[in-house]
């Protein structure tokens, strides 16, 4: 029996977790579901809390203070790891991720060691978008691919499955980003170490509740944050032969 996780960062999404798990639920019966939530000042945590006591499968990390998405992922990946899940999931709180597309995750999971659900792979699915903001995420996978050599089609997006053997070999430690950016820094990871890399079409839809935690900081640390990885990997543009 192949052990799941998904892993869920929250803050300020108390709307959204109840139903979040309801629905990972529905479409992954088998897989544990862990939010790491970072102090929400909306009361995400209690609800978090009150959920764990009535469902055994759902889990909770409270993170402290507001540490952003990176370091929230790797507290959740750390205890995936001690906790010794074959397949690690992780997703965002707000269903622009669709729990429907868990199965198809696993499915490819089967022949690769990290599926990325993909906005871009034979096509554009996303809705609900102002063209701008389309563009702009399309610029930056063009932008990422560019720079570092990348062969996805979406590496800035948070939609992924993780065989723990992937986890277990990247040093968190040594992760840079911590916004958005933490997306494109782990699967370029994962590529540097040889795992192989598939995609799936998924469709990406805007969030239902809450707000977006995007910001100008954020994009910045995104757009550095490429060079970055093509200096400390001596822009290379292939994993080194092993």
């Amino acid at each position: 029996m192949i052990s799941k996780l998904v892993v869920i960062p929250t803050y300020d999404e108390k709307d959204n977790v109840v139903p979040m798990a309801e629905a990972v639920h529905q479409h992954c019966s088998d897989a544990d579901l862990l939010f790491v939530d970072d102090n929400s000042p909306d009361g995400t945590g209690d609800v978090i809390n009150s959920l764990c006591e009535r469902e055994s499968f759902v889990h909770v990390l409270h993170h402290g203070e507001k540490g952003g998405l990176g370091r929230a992922y790797i507290a959740g990946f750390q205890w995936a790891i001690e906790k010794e899940y074959d397949l690690i999931f992780q997703m965002d709180a707000d269903f622009s991720h669709d729990p429907a597309e868990l199965p198809n995750l696993v499915h490819a999971a089967e022949t690769a060691d990290l599926i990325l659900g993909s906005r871009y792979v034979n096509g554009i699915r996303i809705t609900n978008w102002p063209l701008s903001r389309l563009m702009l995420s399309k610029g930056a996978s063009t932008y990422v691919r560019l720079i570092t050599g990348i062969p996805v089609t979406d590496p800035t997006g948070g939609f992924k499955c993780f065989r723990r053997g992937v986890l277990e070999a990247i040093e968190f430690d040594k992760v840079i980003a911590n916004g958005y950016s933490f997306q494109i820094e782990m699967t370029h990871l994962a590529w540097m170490h040889g795992f192989r890399i598939g995609e799936i079409p998924i469709t990406f839809v805007d969030r239902r509740s809450g707000y977006s935690k995007m910001s100008g900081k954020i994009f910045r640390e995104a757009i550095w944050l490429v060079w970055k990885l093509a200096f400390r990997n001596h822009f290379r543009r292939r994993p080194p032969t092993r």
